[in-house]
Parts: C-alpha cells; structure tokens; sequence
C-alpha cells in the first residue's frame, strides 16, 4: 500500500482488522496469564516474589518504555515500528511458552513488555493515517476501542480453561499464530508512513527505566529479603536519585520524553491521578484473586476464570454509561463516582475469606467493573481535552504510562502487604500449635517463598493443622491487601472531587464534532504522534494548558 495512495475499501478493512487483533492480543496478555500463576507456582517452583514478577514484569517494561516506544515511530516510521514490536511480542511469547526457569519466564514477558510498548503507540497512528474520513475514522476507532476492552473481558474467560486443559503455557502459545498472522497481514495492507526528524530522548530513557526497575525491585524484594537489606535500601535509594535526575532532565530539555508541566495543571492533575490509582488498586486485586480462588477455596483454573466474568463484562457495559454521564456532567462525576464504586468493592470483597461462597460476594465483583468502566473514557477525555492539540499525543501516552505504572506499583505495594501480614499471621498461629522457634521459622520461610503450601500443594508432606494454618495467614495477607487498596482509592476520590470541582459540571461532549485547530505537515504520507493521539474536539480553550514549542 503506497504512502499517499488512498486506500481501498478492503485495504481498510484489512488493516482495521490487523490492528484490532494485534491490540486485542496485546490486551488479553495483560490479564490471561492472571489465572496460569498458580499452576506456574507448582511447575517452577516460583514463590509469591517470583510470580509477582511473572506478572510484572511484562507491565513494567511497557509502562518504561511506551513513550518511547512513540517517540521510535515518529523517528524511524510508525509502520516499521509497530512491525518490530509485534515480531518481538510473538517471539516473546514463544520465549514464555517454552520456558523450563522462573528467570527464563520472567525474561520473555519482559520481552513481550518491549514488543508491545513499540506497537501499541504506532497502533492507533496507523488507523487514523488509513481511514481519513472523520466518520469512517470514528467508527474504526470506536471497534479498536471495543475489540481492545473484549480483550481484557475474555482473558479471565479463556484463560481458566487453556489452563486446566493445555497447562499454563498455553496463555503464551495462542499469542504466536496471532502475532504470525499479524505479521503476515502488516506486510500486506498497513502503509509505509514517512518517518519524521526528532530527537530522542535517551538520557531520559535510560534515567526512567533504570529508576522504575530499581524502584519496584525494591518493592518486590523487600518482604523476602527484608527491608534493611542492603541490596533493598540500595535499590530504593538509586530509585529516588535516578528519578530525581530524570525530572530535572525532563524540565531542561527542548524535546522531553515527558512533558512534566501535565502535571501543574490542577484538572489534569486529578485526572492522571485517577487513571494511576484505578490501577494500583485493581491489578492489585486481580493478581491475589486467582491465588485465592485455585489455593484456598479450591476452585479450578476454570471456575476461576468464570468468576471474573461479571466483573470483565461490567466494565465493557460501564463504558456507554460513562461518556453519557461525562457528556452531560463533565468528567467529575463519572471519576469520583467510580472511584467511589471500586473502593466500595475492595472493601466489600475483603470482608470473605476461605468459608466464602461465589454468590455472596458476586455483587463486589460487579461493583469493582462498574466502578473502573466509569472512569476509562473519562479520564482520558479530561485530559486530552484539557491540553493544546498539538500535545494530545504525549497526553495520550502518558495516561497510559501511568495506567500500567500505577498496576505495576499497585502488585508490589500489595504485594508487600500481603507478605508481611502473612508472615506475622503465621507465626503467631504456628506458634500457638506449640512448634518450637525453629520449625515455625522454617515453615513460615517456606510458605512465604512459594505457593506449596496451597491448593495443589496439600498432598506435601505436612499436618493439617499447619496447612490450615498457612491457608488462613494467606487469607488474611490478602484481606489486609485489599482493605489498603479500598483505602487509597477512598482517599483518592476525595482528593480528585476537589482537583475536577472546576470542571464537574462542564460538558464534555458539547463540542465533540467541531473541527480541531490544524497541524503542520510533517510529510507526505506522514502522521505525527499529536495527530494520532488527537481527538475531534474544539480547539484548545483559554484555560487550556498549550506547549508553545513546535513539533
């Protein structure tokens, strides 16, 4: 397909359809592999720490790297790009697939967090570069959205199932004939967009992911290894220099990887701080679950699967239901309201332990979907509408920068919670079966450090006394994990009704279809990453937070 050629009707429908599956495998990796933990526990011998990594790590790199990820397509061209990502994903995938080691399963979904942080920013891009009538874009762009959200409603679905049946390496085998095929097609219909002069932003690149690896290591390690460990306080202290040297970086320079004067505005403030802690939260929530579900009440990896599903489905539902509210009430309403709703939940699902029965907290499920599906579109509204056009891309890249940050920070401050808690509850409870100090030790280290002591684990040789023990301190790590996660969302939905009040009742949709103020080309056949993160929408308004350099 030639670089300024107009496409065909099929052309179009072709690419549509690549760049829908391609995100909607991108997506469902985000949460598939949720119910495969516990069976990767079993089969690797992976402690709670390992697996937080198995699930980390895949989110950490993206969230590192999706800036510039954006940045690389601008540069050296979108289309070419998205390939690379997309071709280092499947591979990952395979990787993930074949791997006999926690370390070698951790390093291919930190591969696959590579390949999609370079295709998911050229995804959208490229769709708007194919369908250049505004109606045609925005129903392409409506199904991207839709086939994006049915990835992360199906995953919890099908991944119980290919567990039970294939075994746990088949969440990471379904990706490869998705990524080949993608391949295949991308090569064929998706167009040859000009790449564009710009510098990259390495020294920020470096400082970002070097601080935020140190940081969640440090988060992750601690509980096993003890927060005055040396390596731990090392950790965290080059964290806080490296990302201090990176905000001073970002501040200084003409082309920042990330443009940190977002943040002085206080409505954008309030909501980026939305989109950060929904995840923190959430994937807190939906990391411990399955672990719950398959290793202290004994459900299988299917039925697993099926209790998500009411949670997945209601965030699909919730979407409508928030632009309508976001359309006649301004962003405020929906944010807080949904803020709301989530703490409600985690509260409420906190409150069940290994005696509960599904239909008893089903409706905290339903509130948890509810809950994030009301404030997806309204933040991401709020704050592309609250800056200049020309800077609607980076806003776009850093709200989800901080979606899978505020995820991958939430699993291990959970995380943490959860190990500290259950090995404090342990201890007292061993320690009142009469074991002495050494065997309460080594239990407590042994549970602690892998998941034997659940589910699948009960055959071990040990008393049920002691199995029962471990299960109830994993009951209650997780309890206390979600009341701290429902008391920071709780927190945050009051700081964020004060930071939205001046636009709580500012219509959002008043003026979806005027015309957005015109960029300058960048090329023939060329899109730039503003262009691609820009909405329809009025031009940018007096309070409008506008970046005077150019692009």
């Amino acid at each position: 397909m030639g670089e300024t050629g107009v496409a065909s009707a099929r052309h179009k429908r072709l690419a549509l359809v690549t760049l829908c599956v391609t995100m909607f495998m991108s997506m469902l990796d985000n949460v598939i592999v949720g119910n495969a933990l516990p069976r990767i526990g079993q089969d690797l011998q992976a402690g709670i720490t390992g697996l937080q990594w198995v699930a980390e790590g895949y989110s950490l790199v993206y969230a590192a790297l999706l800036l510039t990820g954006g940045t690389l397509g601008d540069r050296f061209g979108r289309t070419r790009v998205f390939r690379l990502g997309l071709g280092l994903f499947t591979a990952g995938s395979a990787v993930a697939a074949l791997a006999g080691t926690t370390g070698w399963l951790i390093a291919a979904r930190m591969l696959q967090g590579v390949g999609a942080a370079l295709l998911t920013p050229g995804s959208l891009a490229i769709l708007r570069h194919v369908f250049t009538d505004e109606r045609e874009r925005a129903r392409a762009i409506g199904l991207w959205s839709g086939v994006s959200a049915l990835g992360l409603s199906v995953g919890p679905v099908v991944g119980g199932p290919m567990v039970e049946t294939f075994g746990w390496a088949s969440v990471f085998w379904i990706n490869v004939p998705i990524g080949l095929g993608g391949l295949l097609l991308a090569g064929r219909v998706l167009p040859a967009i000009a790449p564009r002069a710009r510098r990259i932003d390495l020294a920020g690149l470096a400082l970002s992911a070097a601080g935020l690896g140190a940081l969640v290591y440090a988060l992750v390690e601690g509980p096993s290894r003890g927060w005055t460990d040396g390596l731990v306080l090392g950790c965290a202290g080059a964290a806080v220099l490296l990302l201090t040297a990176f905000v001073l970086l970002e501040l200084r320079i003409p082309e920042p990887m990330l443009d940190l004067r977002l943040f002085r505005d206080g409505v954008l403030g309030g909501a980026l701080l939305s989109g950060f802690m929904i995840s923190f939260g959430m994937f807190g929530a939906l990391f411990f679950l399955p672990l719950l579900m398959q290793g202290v009440l004994d459900w299988s990896p299917t039925a697993a699967g099926i209790a998500g599903l009411p949670m997945t489905a209601t965030i699909v539902v919730a979407g409508p239901i928030s632009a309508r509210l976001a359309g006649r009430h301004g962003p405020g309403l929906p944010v807080v309201l949904g803020l709301a709703l989530c703490a409600a939940g985690l509260g409420g699902l906190s409150c069940y332990g290994e005696d509960a029965r599904y239909p008893t907290y089903a409706w905290t499920l339903l509130t948890l979907g509810l809950g994030m599906g009301l404030t997806f579109a309204p933040v991401s509204i709020a704050v592309l509408q609250r800056v200049a056009p020309a800077r609607t891309g980076m806003a776009s890249a850093t709200v989800n920068t901080l979606r899978e940050l505020g995820g991958v920070i939430g699993i291990a401050v959970l995380g943490a919670v959860l190990s500290h808690r259950m090995t404090e509850s342990l201890t007292g409870s061993l320690t009142r079966l009469g074991l002495p100090d050494g065997t309460v030790e080594q239990v407590t280290d042994s549970a602690t450090g892998s998941l034997s002591g659940l589910g699948g684990g009960r055959a071990v040789d040990a008393p049920l006394p002691v199995l029962t023990a471990v299960e109830g301190a994993f009951t209650d790590g997780v309890q206390l994990a979600l009341r701290c996660g429902s008391g920071a969302l709780a927190v945050t939905a009051v700081v964020v009704a004060v930071l939205l009040r001046s636009v709580a009742r500012t219509p959002l949709l008043a003026g979806a279809t005027a015309p957005t103020a015109p960029t300058a080309p960048t090329g023939p056949g060329s899109v730039s990453s503003a262009d691609a993160g820009a909405p329809a929408g009025p031009t940018a308004r007096p309070e409008t937070l506008v970046d005077a350099r150019t692009e």
